[in-house]
């Protein structure tokens, strides 16, 4: 993942959890129809969001990455 994604990760990690679920929808229909049938209500996909989101491994606070934007 590229620093800007992962800059953008560690931001979407201060959102509560209803805004995480909303981006994370948002973030796939952007992806186009041809998504090989990805779903928010893909058991297989839930948890691998939810064990990204549990990963904090070299997240930046929000307040440094605010100042350096």
């Amino acid at each position: 993942m590229s620093t800007d994604a992962n800059a953008v990760f560690t931001a979407a990690l201060s959102l509560n959890e209803s805004e995480r679920l909303d981006l994370a929808a948002r973030l796939l229909d952007s992806v186009g129809e041809d998504r090989a049938g990805l779903s928010l209500e893909d058991p297989g996909l839930l948890a691998e969001l939810q064990r990204r989101s549990a990963d904090a491994t070299g997240a930046i606070p929000w307040s440094q990455l605010r100042s350096e934007l």
